[in-house]
């Protein structure tokens, strides 16, 4: 019974994680940029995000739940206007001619604006309550087995970003400094336009 909790918390933790948007784009980004260490600890700030969303739905913890879904206009557009500045400033930012080193606090702001990101998407919680019923997980499981699907969860997720920060690492060995100002442009692009859609979905 463990064990097949486990590989559920595996399979939700990968189908969250996996689908493009803009903390897969980050991620990418500063992999290219900074190295796959910081790529990587970019993703972790949105497994434990997806964790913690995981552990709530997984808990059936309806206050939060509920309170989540009620503020999710203000979330959204804290959100949404934080994706805009990280596109306008990485649109703008000339990439480094020195090799990809994490220095001071590089990783630890990597790590927590993702997390900031992930956690300010109430609409993620509505995603592990379907996919909660989907696979027939109930709020009826024991705490040692719902602690194990969260677990899975967030080692599905970390899975995740571990397996794309690396293949972003190895692009990044055969690409040129003209070809990184192109990540920078094209990457903080699409942030801004992901932004953008937030406004529009959540403020229009």
């Amino acid at each position: 019974m463990f064990g097949e909790m486990l590989i559920k918390g595996l399979i939700i933790g990968v189908s969250i994680a996996a689908p493009v948007g803009p903390i897969g784009i980050l991620c990418i980004r500063r992999t290219i940029e900074h190295g796959r260490f910081v790529g990587f600890v970019s993703g972790l700030g949105a497994a434990t995000a997806d964790a913690l969303y995981g552990l709530i739905a997984g808990f059936g913890l309806a206050i939060i739940t509920n309170f989540l879904i009620e503020q999710q206009f203000w979330l959204q557009l804290i959100g949404s206007t934080f994706l805009c500045y990280l596109g306008v400033k990485i649109f703008f930012s000339r990439p480094s001619n020195k090799s990809a080193k994490a220095k001071g606090n590089k990783p630890f702001t990597a790590y927590a604006s993702t997390f900031f990101l992930t956690i300010t998407n109430p609409v993620t919680i509505l995603s592990f309550i379907a996919i909660f019923s989907g696979l027939g997980i109930t709020n009826n499981y024991t705490t040692t087995l719902s602690l194990i699907l969260v677990l899975g969860v967030f080692l599905g997720s970390a899975l995740w970003w571990l397996l794309l920060s690396n293949i972003a690492g190895i692009v990044t060995n055969r690409m040129k400094s003209f070809s990184l100002s192109f990540v920078n442009r094209i990457s903080g692009l699409i942030l801004l336009l992901f932004g953008l859609y937030g406004f529009m979905v959540w403020v229009g």
